[in-house]
């Protein structure tokens, strides 16, 4: 992945005083996109980096924002099909809603490729937004190439996987904190409505001092089965990132890093150490790397505890649900899904309705269209916005429970932080039917965490 030499933009107020140009575009070169520039209507144009179903719902709620005229412009991603159907799916849904305009894709700016990224960052000028939306590995990638661009981001969440790249991710939010980018991370809870105002009510003592946290995500199955023959490596190992560590930080850190986050944001700190345990059950022709199941011990610095339990298992009992204990009453962070939360706090800790204090009132605002109402409102009025650091925190205290688990020792921050290992370190050098950052045996299946005896990494 190549990175072409960033260009030099004036500021998106200067470029609407100095210029009188309306959605001009001009062929930077061969095989590049047009660039596009928003004229004095003030039009927001939007890249889409990364198609998939996250990717796609980014873009229909960046694309439900009333605040102002907003345009998708440009797409990308390295499944010419995955493209093709976020598209489709995407003019159809602002069709609806009567603004079919909002969608302006042709051709000539749907790229496919490892250097799409680029192409589709290439259409956006000042004051533009891309949504970074594929596997979590690329997202230093490509959001060192936004700073450059000088564009503000959405990326989604998990923004790391592993020390290295939690660094790596840190600088890179000084830069762009510095070139006064507004940056959104998809940790979508943070502008839940109704959670913001059970923090306030946490802080203000309803239930006292928070002396435990628990959390707990069960649903189904979720693993991979052999590369069909007709695939490289690579590109398997990109479509079924979930699978795989190197490319997602696996399930535990894909699906568990909204609770993990929730949950610290509600006790106001972060975790300093995880000691977890996990395994492998009945997989069956299964060659993914996840565990079947987890479970987590969080430690605070005052020593208070999160206790974390994740299952991916058919023909078990689901649930999703995040509580804070406190010496008081207990408070209800999540219950039955992201959204809505139907935060509740309760005197006591029976959750009987009648030990009930507060509620917030039902139904609640998506928080996946907060987020970005938050994110333009800021870019549009130029106040500070930033989740880069906090996003890659988060990122990095999810990587050391599961890290924990899949090495049997306990993990402590500064561990993590500083682990030398890095699971994809030529990430940003991957093409299509070159090496993949990990090999399969000759029966398709790839390494496993072996808690006990890798000891100090996780394959």
């Amino acid at each position: 992945m190549s990175e072409k030499t960033a260009q030099t933009h004036p500021s998106r107020r200067d470029f609407i005083k100095d210029t009188s140009r309306i959605a001009t575009a001009s062929i930077l070169g061969a095989g590049l996109a047009p660039r596009l520039y928003a004229g004095e209507n003030n039009t927001i144009n939007v890249a889409l980096v990364g198609c998939g179903g996250r990717g796609s719902g980014a873009a229909g709620n960046a694309l439900s924002v009333k605040n102002g005229p907003i345009k998708l412009v440009a797409m990308a991603d390295v499944f010419p099909r995955r493209l093709e159907r976020s598209y489709g799916g995407l003019k159809e849904g602002v069709s609806k809603r009567g603004h079919a305009d909002r969608v302006d894709v042709p051709r000539e700016r749907q790229f496919i490729g490892f250097d799409a990224y680029q192409k589709a960052m290439d259409c956006l000028g000042p004051g533009d937004v891309v949504i970074l939306a594929t596997p979590p590995a690329f997202r230093w990638v490509h959001f060192t190439y936004a700073i450059k661009k000088g564009i503000h981001c959405f990326m989604e969440k998990p923004v790391t996987v592993d020390g290295p790249t939690t660094r790596r991710m840190l600088e890179l939010a000084k830069q762009s904190v510095e070139k006064n980018l507004k940056v959104g991370v998809g940790l979508m809870i943070r502008h839940c409505r109704g959670r913001q105002q059970l923090k306030e009510r946490i802080d203000n003592g309803e239930i006292g001092d928070i002396v435990a946290m628990r959390a707990y995500r069960m649903s189904g199955w979720q693993g991979c089965h052999a590369k069909p023959a007709d695939m490289s490596e690579v590109m398997y190992q990109i479509r079924k990132f979930h699978s795989f560590i190197w490319a997602s930080g696996g399930v535990f850190s894909d699906f568990y890093i909204h609770q993990i986050d929730e949950c610290s944001w509600m006790k106001g700190a972060w975790p300093v150490e995880a000691h977890a345990l996990g395994g492998r059950h009945h997989r069956n022709d299964s060659v993914d790397q996840n565990f079947d199941n987890y479970s987590v011990e969080y430690t605070y610095p005052d020593g208070t505890k999160l206790f974390y339990q994740g299952r991916n298992m058919k023909g078990c009992k689901s649930g999703f649900s995040s509580y804070a204990h406190g010496t008081k009453g207990v408070a209800v962070i999540s219950n039955s899904s992201h959204t809505p939360g139907k935060v509740r706090t309760y005197r006591g800790h029976h959750l009987d309705r009648a030990n009930l204090i507060w509620r917030f009132p039902q139904p609640e605002p998506s928080p996946y269209q907060l987020e970005w109402d938050d994110l333009i409102e800021a870019i549009r009025d130029d106040k500070p916005y930033n989740e880069a650091e906090r996003g890659a925190i988060a990122s990095m205290v999810t990587s050391m429970g599961r890290m924990a688990a899949h090495t049997g020792q306990p993990v402590t921050y500064d561990q993590m932080l500083n682990c030398a290992h890095e699971m994809a370190p030529n990430v940003d050098e991957l093409s299509e039917n070159g090496p993949a950052p990990l090999t399969s045996d000759s029966e398709g299946r790839y390494p496993l965490p072996q808690p006990g005896v890798l000891r100090d990494r996780e394959y």
